[in-house]
């Protein structure tokens, strides 16, 4: 309680010589300024007492706490405080009573760091609102003056919403909640998102215990992902994914929206606990199908933009929202396997023609080959049988060559109809994949669209020819070019091969007949619907052994006969006795080639 102070008026006071200036003092100098002191606080150095702020610039607040002088703070002890003004109390700390000029030097940090832990830890039991100033950035967060101590604010407990530029902060002045101290360390953390929370909870509340599926609400794009986009409505977060931004095509969410954006969303669906909820931003709009000219129909050219590919085709957009499917087996007449990448690429702009068209299920197929004629409408007039054409080799088989003449058109030559002379076994001895190779065409098959082809059919048939040089018992030279298990194939003239078997195949020594030996053979069978030589060596000497001895024992007989009729009847043993020693001779020599 104050103390009351009761005045009372000076008796005989001369105001006629207080007028002139003439006044005695009645109390001496000494008692004056005792009497002034005790008017005045008593303050020791080091104490914390208020102060009031009774004037300020840019650079000093001027402090009166009472003391026969004022004190002069700096303004930077205030910066926490921006909204400081004259009548303000302070708190200071008193560092000097009379410096070397007699002035009273306070500080205001210095006070606010005295008392400060035990603020911050009342803040803290209390669930106070303090103010902070916010002095600089740090890794993960902020750092903030409060009370004089330097508290850390995490970057998460800025604000709801994720901060994208945390420069914008530092140098302001902020309300915040003390939510951790560490007593061992001395350390703060305050936090900013906890003063928002509390007031968007209920909103929160309110806004999910009004949601209904069609409910179209107002929100602000919060953050943007690959997959979709995260809309603030209003202390709630939804989702629209990426394929609920438009109907069109979207490589990424951030070509329809942008950050901070406002905009109507529609609620498609959410779970039970209302927590994840699903909006829409294209079923704002009509559908692109509902809007498709109804003069549209199968046969119409359209335009359209490469959009999406695939192996098996190609998405064209031909309008926002409306696709059709070009498969790969629409992009060419040719009938050989194919990616879709070997005709178009994303963002080409084509043409094609629509081939099917089903508008309840808003699906519609495209082809480009029917903007060219079909090769095989006239195939019988442009690739006529005996007709003769370059064709390009495109795979093998084992029995075959496929070839393509043109694109679209695709024939295959039989391994048979390869070459008139050679033994083939497989079409990769003729030629390679990738090779031209001229062709005659044989047979037209328009159902399957095939073509049989002939390449041997291009030169006249040398067998006719072949008939008559190797006659049956005919003798050629030939080389031994390839050994079998059942015999061996003779390279002979003209570029013709044969065949011996192994028994046809011993010298006149009684050895075998091997590899690249060159040997006179006879001809045993020709047979040129088969295209077969069937050759023997050993026929040779063996037929000529035969033949010696048909002759010789003819020779014999006649000789037997004219003796008979001609010679003495004494001589007819003698020249009988001869006959036989000679055919003896010639048996045993027989006999030993035989062996």
């Amino acid at each position: 309680m104050e103390k009351e102070v009761k005045t009372t008026a000076v008796e005989n006071f001369d105001w006629d010589a207080f007028e002139k200036g003439d006044v005695q003092r009645e109390k001496s100098y000494e008692e004056l300024v005792n009497t002034y002191d005790q008017s005045l606080n008593t303050v020791k150095d080091k104490d914390v007492t208020e102060g009031t702020v009774i004037a300020m610039n840019k650079r000093e607040v001027v402090v009166n706490i009472g003391y026969k002088s004022d004190g002069v703070i700096s303004m930077n002890e205030f910066r926490y405080n921006p909204d400081l003004k004259v009548g303000d109390k302070v708190e200071v700390y008193i560092e000097n009573q009379e410096d070397k000029k007699g002035q009273l030097v306070l500080s205001h940090k210095k006070a606010r760091a005295t008392r400060s832990w035990d603020r911050v830890n009342s803040a803290l039991e209390n669930d106070e609102i303090i103010k902070g100033f916010i002095k600089c950035r740090t890794k993960g967060g902020m750092i903030v003056d409060v009370f004089g101590i330097e508290a850390f604010l995490p970057g998460s407990q800025i604000d709801v919403k994720p901060i994208r530029d945390y420069d914008v902060f530092v140098g302001k002045t902020m309300e915040f909640k003390v939510v951790k101290i560490n007593q061992e360390f001395k350390n703060v953390v305050v936090s900013h998102k906890a003063l928002i929370e509390a007031e968007l909870e209920q909103q929160k509340k309110d806004i999910i215990a009004k949601l209904e599926k069609g409910q179209v609400l107002e929100g602000t794009v919060k953050n943007i992902t690959s997959y979709g986009v995260f809309i603030d409505l209003g202390g709630v977060d939804g989702l629209i994914h990426i394929t609920d931004l438009s109907w069109g095509r979207v490589s990424h969410p951030e070509e329809v929206v942008s950050l901070d954006q406002k905009l109507n969303v529609v609620i498609l669906d959410f779970d039970d606990e209302k927590k994840r909820i699903a909006l829409g931003l294209k079923q704002l709009t009509p559908h692109p199908w509902d809007a498709l000219s109804a003069d549209l129909k199968v046969g119409d050219k359209v335009k359209g933009k490469v959009v999406v590919m695939a192996d098996y085709g190609a998405f064209i957009e031909i309008a926002p929202g409306v696709e059709g499917l070009i498969h790969v087996s629409e992009m060419s007449w040719s009938q050989h396997l194919r990616s879709a990448q070997d005709f178009m690429k994303v963002g080409d702009e084509v043409e094609a023609v629509v081939l099917t068209l089903d508008r309840e299920e808003r699906k519609m197929s495209l082809g480009i080959k029917q903007l060219k004629p079909d090769p095989w409408e006239n195939i019988e007039t442009k690739y006529a049988v005996g007709s003769r054409h370059t064709a390009k080799v495109r795979n093998f088989t084992n029995f075959g060559v496929f070839v393509e003449i043109e694109e679209g058109v695709d024939g295959l030559i039989h391994i048979s109809d390869l070459s008139w002379t050679k033994k083939i076994k497989h079409p990769s001895e003729f030629t390679q994949i990738g090779a031209e190779i001229e062709v005659q065409v044989l047979e037209i098959d328009k159902e399957n669209r095939r073509l049989s082809l002939g390449h041997k059919q291009l030169e006249e048939n040398p067998w006719d020819v072949f008939e008559t040089v190797f006659t049956v018992d005919s003798i050629h030279e030939g080389t031994i070019i390839e050994m079998l298990d059942k015999g061996a194939v003779i390279a002979l003239p003209y570029g013709v091969e044969g065949f011996a078997t192994p028994k046809h195949l011993v010298k006149e020594d009684g050895t075998q007949a091997q590899v690249d030996e060159k040997l006179p053979f006879k001809v045993l069978e020709f047979n040129k619907d088969s295209k077969r030589i069937i050759l023997s060596h050993s026929r040779i000497f063996e037929d000529e052994a035969k033949q010696e001895k048909k002759e010789m024992a003819k020779k014999a007989r006649k000789a037997k006969k004219e003796e008979s009729v001609e010679m003495p009847a004494n001589n007819v043993e003698k020249t009988t006795l001869g006959d036989i020693e000679e055919l003896a001779a010639l048996k045993e020599k027989l006999e030993a080639e035989k062996k």
